[in-house]
């Protein structure tokens, strides 16, 4: 289950990543994490300020285009899934 959850402190959306060993090498992870982090500062805007948000990257990211990884991240912080 992912949430979002809104601190009392209204400053701008804030950015966890999880990228465990299971996505790939040292070097997959920190490519996964750099795109995760180049998503989420473009849709910084879009989100409610305050908010703290989690990604969890699944292995399958390690080989997903950077297209792709952006269409999953904002279709689920949009909430166009619903």
């Amino acid at each position: 289950m992912s949430y979002t959850t809104v601190s009392v402190d209204a400053g701008p959306a804030r950015f966890g990543f999880i990228v465990s060993k299971q996505v790939g090498s040292a070097v997959a992870r920190n490519t996964v994490r750099r795109r995760l982090k180049a998503i989420s500062a473009g849709l910084v805007d879009e989100i409610r300020p305050g908010s703290q948000v989690v990604i969890r990257a699944l292995p399958a990211a390690a080989d997903a285009p950077y297209e792709v990884l952006a269409g999953e991240v904002k279709r689920c912080l949009t909430g166009e899934h619903r």
